[in-house]
């Protein structure tokens, strides 16, 4: 059963207040494992926080000593580290020539050098553990080209490079490494997504909100509670053959 084996065991969400990270966070204690939420914004930290029982801990992940003085926080309150859940990013769109250095080094930063350090400093945990799990939150634009989006899809695709990298490399140890794919998900990031293309063009907020979903091959946003079932059934000692695994959650969009 999911309760006696995540039982009291420690999960560490980066980007836990909202959208993907709130709801792993639900579904993850739920199921029985303590709860850590680290993230730059301290309000929906300690609002998803509330609900879970968890740890909120304000942190930058652009800054790996931030980064390291916040694992030290979550391991004092829940204990070592079970499942590093990397899941903090952000996203931006522009025509590539007019793509700044200044977006590109900043989304670079968020999505794949964050990534590094997080994993990098919660190994030990990892592999001092049973069964453990590192997940990265990637993207469909990991896997393919995504117009307008450059160095979002260069940190996706970077991302799924480090996590096949480490998968080959700890394979024969007691941690699995996997990368979950999601296509437009219904994310505090998809509005803001939906905002700017409202504020380039003529059509309404919502409007922008559908072209988005219509980039879905079923042409819905994909809900943040699906992407956290696989996040927890990851989690899972059934899972523990799943490893180097860029899993889709995409309805259909790069099939």
């Amino acid at each position: 059963m999911a309760n006696d084996w995540l039982l009291g065991r420690h999960a560490l969400i980066t980007g836990g207040g909202t959208g993907i990270g709130a709801s792993a966070a639900t579904h993850l204690h739920a199921a029985g494992a303590k709860i850590s939420l680290l993230g730059r914004r301290m309000e929906p930290l300690q609002r998803t926080a509330s609900i879970v029982g968890g740890k909120a801990i304000s942190c930058d992940v652009t800054d790996r000593d931030a980064i390291a003085r916040s694992f030290d926080e979550a391991r004092e309150a829940n204990g070592p580290i079970s499942f590093l859940i990397v899941n903090a990013g952000i996203g931006d769109s522009a025509p590539f020539g007019r793509t700044t250095r200044e977006a590109w080094d900043r989304i670079i930063a968020t999505n794949l050098s964050a990534a590094f350090d997080c994993a990098q400093l919660g190994l030990p945990d990892l592999l001092a553990g049973e069964d453990s799990r590192l997940v990265f939150i990637a993207s469909v634009a990991g896997l393919r080209g995504a117009a307008y989006a450059a160095p979002y899809a260069a940190s996706k695709h970077g991302l799924i490079g480090l996590m096949r990298s480490m998968a080959v490399e700890f394979a024969q140890s007691n941690m699995t490494v996997n990368a979950i794919c999601p296509a437009f998900v219904d994310t505090p990031m998809v509005d803001e997504s939906a905002e700017r293309i409202a504020s380039v063009s003529r059509r309404s907020q919502d409007e922008a909100r559908q072209s988005l979903a219509a980039m879905n091959r079923h042409g819905k946003l994909i809900h943040p509670d699906g992407v956290a079932t696989m996040i927890l059934t990851l989690c899972l000692p059934q899972s523990r053959d799943v490893n180097g695994a860029a899993l889709t959650i995409d309805g259909g969009t790069t099939a």
